[in-house]
């Protein structure tokens, strides 16, 4: 227990806490409040279909992240020079969106949400390279889930936060508030230290753009780590996408849901991201993998219980709590594990391809789920989603079999 407080109390852990919050905030931004904005306003729902677009720099800022490798801007250093620059912008382009009409100029709203999503994917990029660089590698478990839980919060402040403080103020009043609190990254960053560069950096621009690819798919083995990222929460992301629906069908209320699937889930995977950090500091990542992969499957396995048994609140918290308890720790496990693997003269490349990666089976395999959920019916559908994460596991029985695969020591 000394050991586990020794670690968790220290600025290093609270760097990566706030810097996770930081990046939590602005995602909702453009997504949740934006629509319920737009809603309000009376915009065609054909439009706020579109506006999902805007998110695309999440899903391709490994474009731009050798740029973020390869040049330092200020005397902060590279890392943090970056990340305050991107601060200050994101926190003005929040400002400029609420200051924009999206019932008078929706394409104008388009541009500056367009602009938050680019400044919010670019901050998420340096912190995960500052995260990787600045913890040693058995504080990056701890570390991974102290960002994740913060990167919650800031989701809870934005998403569950705007939407109330909407129903008192305008939104644009919304909008500056929120704003105002990404001075919580800005003084962060400012405080925080320069990592050391002890891999050195790209020597030009070319290798900061070849170097990354390189230097990964030069690895043995490295296509079946790809693999491993894309599967081993594949069974989980599939069971999740349907879940909604599935507590509508089966009897339980709206209220119901908010209540105990989202507020007190919430509460659930913020305790197993905390939780697994611990955990992951102790065991290590690949023994951690192991365990927290079988309890996701199992509790994956709890949905298809739900469906058989009568829907009781009781039941219903059980399941939500293991599910998200043991999400939440997986999560903590997948992302830090994605950290050892990056080279840290290419931490912010190759950590935005690998993340743009953990995307990929959240996409597509939420695509077919209404489909088979309609073939198989629900209790069907969980054992296979059960089932779906039996390639995950036995591509990380592979990667046990050589650690060195397991682990980068870079």
């Amino acid at each position: 227990m000394k050991i586990f407080l020794r670690s968790l109390l220290t600025q290093r852990m609270l760097v990566s806490l706030l810097m996770g919050f930081s990046c939590g905030l602005p995602l909702l931004l453009t997504i949740t409040v934006l629509q319920a904005w737009m809603q309000e306003v009376g915009v065609d729902i054909k439009v706020i279909g579109l506006f999902s677009l805007v998110g695309l720099p999440y899903t391709l800022k490994f474009l731009w992240a050798p740029v973020l490798d390869r040049f330092t801007i200020s005397l902060l250093g590279r890392r943090r020079g970056w990340l305050l620059l991107f601060q200050i912008l994101l926190m003005l382009a929040i400002v400029g969106l609420g200051l924009t009409d999206p019932k008078v100029n929706p394409v104008l709203v388009a541009g500056v949400a367009f602009l938050v999503t680019f400044f919010s994917a670019s901050q998420d990029i340096v912190v995960d390279a500052y995260r990787r660089e600045d913890l040693a590698d058995n504080e990056l478990g701890l570390g991974s889930s102290l960002y994740v839980n913060g990167y919650r919060v800031g989701m809870l402040l934005a998403g569950s936060g705007g939407l109330i403080m909407a129903d008192h103020i305008p939104f644009h009043l919304v909008y500056l508030i929120l704003a105002a609190a990404m001075l919580v990254g800005i003084v962060t960053t400012c405080c925080c230290r320069e990592p050391e560069m002890t891999h050195g950096t790209p020597a030009d621009f070319k290798e900061a753009v070849v170097g990354p690819f390189i230097d990964y798919f030069t690895r043995p083995g490295a296509l079946l780590l790809l693999a491993f990222i894309l599967f081993y929460k594949i069974g989980d992301q599939m069971a999740t996408t349907m879940t909604m629906p599935f507590y509508l069908e089966i009897g339980f209320s709206k209220t119901e849901i908010g209540t105990i699937v989202k507020l007190f889930g919430f509460w659930a995977t913020i305790g197993g991201g905390f939780l697994g950090g611990l955990i992951l500091l102790k065991w290590g990542i690949l023994r951690s993998l192991w365990i927290f992969g079988i309890l996701q499957a199992i509790s994956t396995a709890g949905f298809a219980l739900l469906a058989n048994l009568p829907p009781t609140l009781s039941l219903l918290a059980g399941v939500i709590a293991f599910e998200n308890l043991s999400g939440g720790m997986g999560t903590a496990a997948y992302v830090a594990y994605m950290a050892s693997l990056t080279n840290k003269k290419f931490t912010a490349t190759q950590y935005a391809l690998l993340s743009s990666l953990m995307g990929v089976p959240r996409v597509l395999a939420a695509a077919p789920t209404g489909y088979a959920v309609s073939a198989l019916g629900w209790s069907s559908f969980f054992i296979f989603c059960t089932l779906a994460a039996l390639p995950g596991m036995l591509l990380l029985f592979w990667i046990s079999r050589d650690k060195h695969r397991a682990v980068s020591s870079f």
